[in-house]
């Protein structure tokens, strides 16, 4: 069982975008700092470009924000580089046995409180935007 890491090493690439005002933020500053290959950083790129929280210009290094930190929620975040084949929060165990009457029925009863546990993680991730963090970050520089 392996957890996501696309969250928040997007976080971390766009609160180095927020704060890095002496160079360029390129997908290489980026993949140092968070400590990846460039080309990870450049699948999140996309995704982020797409959802509208990043802007490129051909022929110039880098990229930046195309909101202010204080308009982009860390749920925005997280819902720009999920992909489609994610489980959710919470995903149940495949097989789960059909003679058990315990495996028959798991899943219908864990089924809502999962689902509200997603829906309430979402809730908090749309309270914090990413200046709050980018803050956080800059007390400690």
């Amino acid at each position: 069982m392996r957890i996501n890491t696309r969250f928040p090493v997007a976080v971390h690439m766009l609160a180095l975008i927020e704060l890095n005002k002496t160079q360029p933020s390129t997908s290489e500053l980026m993949a140092l700092s968070v400590g990846t290959n460039p080309v990870v950083i450049r699948q999140l790129m996309s995704s982020l470009k797409r959802a509208g929280l990043i802007e490129t210009q051909n022929g110039v290094p880098g990229c930046h924000l195309a909101k202010s930190a204080a308009e982009i929620t860390l749920r925005e975040i997280y819902l720009a580089v999920q992909k489609k084949t994610d489980a959710p929060l919470f995903d149940f165990h495949a097989n789960p046995n059909p003679n058990c009457p315990i495996g028959r029925n798991i899943r219908e009863a864990m089924d809502a409180p999962l689902r509200d546990a997603q829906t309430a993680m979402e809730q908090t991730l749309e309270t914090y935007t990413l200046k709050d963090v980018a803050d956080n970050i800059a007390r400690h520089l």
